[in-house]
């Protein structure tokens, strides 16, 4: 279970990481969207900062995943992300659904190895 937990931690810190720098210095042509799609992207780039919140999250969480540090941080702060990743192609687009569902599942197998640590935060006093 040990390689197994550290080869999906450095897989989706990776993917993380890998998407966040291509988004947050452009270094990709952004892909042309259409319909629904589109609607939501240009939704949260009039936002002006969302985007960049994400992504900035996605990147520091990437790193955690990667060195190996707050891993039970980073699975808790990348989880609404990817809970919303998993969403947008459910809903919007289906054609990104197979590797949205592996992202999630990914993040929970990581919540699942570190439980011991989120115990103290889950009993009622």
């Amino acid at each position: 279970m040990k390689i197994a937990v550290i080869v999906v931690r450095i897989l989706l810190g990776l993917l993380f990481v890998f998407s966040s720098v291509v988004v947050l210095f452009k270094l990709a042509p952004q892909p042309e969207l259409k319909g629904a799609v589109k609607a939501f992207m240009d939704g949260m780039e009039a936002s002006r900062y969302l985007l960049t919140l994400i992504k900035v999250t996605e990147l520091v969480c990437g790193l955690a995943l990667l060195v190996g540090r707050f891993v039970p941080l980073a699975t808790v702060m990348i989880f609404p992300i990817t809970l919303n990743i998993l969403l947008l192609h459910a809903f919007v687009a289906p054609e990104g659904l197979p590797m949205s569902i592996g992202i999630l599942l990914a993040n929970l197998f990581l919540a699942f190895a570190c439980r011991k640590n989120y115990a103290s935060m889950l009993v009622a006093k």
